[in-house]
């Protein structure tokens, strides 16, 4: 029963940060888009960010919350399938979405050479288009969800299978089990590869740009670098976030591979890790975006003048009563 309870308020917690957070993210930049006539391409990778985020919050955190509470058998199996493949699709996006974001602004901040202008051109023109192909590849690779997942019944399952709160991942053989869990893992190790070496070069750049501006006057040209370079680090926070998160996911996914039954509460660790980021990534992305934070606190500030108006209200008929 307490166990349950904490799982419930944990993922209640998720929740409660997870949907208004990345909610904020894109209403504000949709406004963005239409006061200002255009959006940077770094605003575009926060906004797809924060959609996936939701469809993770959505298809996972919640069903996860339902069951802790104690709502049992709520998906049969064409829900189970929808669910399962709609977070595991999206929680992979968010993956590679983070490591495009840090790959991205490791081009911004490079130098203008001839050769990393040309990549910077090809991908702010093609960027729609790269994370449409991500989406693709995301996708064929969770194919396999069409067959193996089933909602959960009071019948036998073979050893390797994961059991997702109302449904079941049956993989039938260790030859499946293994495949399908190599290729997840390369898939993560490759995104998390490509993003600890932008993020390593991100490092590296602005340490040297620290040591270059010491001592020198401010100048348009070195503002707009130190715009950039404001950007970089929250980037670099991005990915430490990701980084503490996901790698501990990942860690106790390969530890299941040894596994020939896994325990539900080490997959309910797995599920909380996971999606995690998807609930946390927005409060770094607000408060390290200064229009966003700026807009966040103007908002929190109308909330609670709101909220206390009536009390002053009140006060100022008392004051006006006595006064008579």
């Amino acid at each position: 029963m307490v166990l349950n309870l904490l799982k419930a308020t944990g993922f209640l917690l998720l929740i409660i940060i997870g949907i208004p957070g990345n909610m904020f993210i894109l209403l504000q930049f949709t406004i963005f888009r239409i006061t200002e006539k255009k959006l940077l391409q770094n605003n575009i990778l926060h906004m797809v960010l924060a959609f996936v985020n939701i469809l993770v919050i959505l298809s996972r955190i919640i069903p996860q919350s339902l069951n802790a509470i104690g709502f049992e058998d709520l998906l049969n199996d064409t829900e189970c399938i929808f669910v399962i493949l709609t977070y595991r699709v999206n929680r992979a996006m968010s993956i590679c979405i983070t490591s495009l974001i840090t790959c991205y602004q490791c081009i911004i901040i490079s130098p203008n050479t001839k050769v990393w202008i040309y990549l910077k051109q090809q991908v702010t023109k093609h960027l729609v288009a790269i994370i449409f192909v991500l989406w693709i590849m995301n996708f064929s690779i969770y194919t396999y969800t069409f067959v193996s997942t089933r909602a959960r019944r009071n019948q036998t399952t073979s050893p390797y299978t994961l059991h997702l709160v109302y449904c079941d991942s049956d993989f039938l053989t260790y030859m499946a089990y293994i495949v399908n869990g190599t290729c997840y893992s390369l898939r993560d190790f490759i995104f998390v590869g490509l993003m600890a070496l932008a993020s390593g070069y991100i490092v590296f750049t602005l340490l040297k740009h620290k040591r270059a501006v010491k001592g020198i006057r401010s100048s348009d040209r070195l503002q707009q670098r130190s715009v950039e370079y404001r950007a970089s680090k929250a980037v670099i926070l991005l990915v430490a976030l990701y980084v503490l998160l996901y790698g501990l996911d990942n860690s106790m996914w390969i530890y299941t591979l040894t596994l020939s039954n896994m325990s539900p509460d080490i997959n309910e660790i797995r599920i909380f890790l996971a999606s995690s980021y998807s609930s946390l990534s927005p409060i770094v992305i607000i408060f390290t975006n200064p229009k966003l934070q700026q807009n966040f606190l103007c908002y929190t500030k109308r909330h609670l003048f709101s909220r206390n108006l009536p009390d002053n209200s009140e006060k100022m008929k008392n004051l006006h009563a006595i006064s008579k």
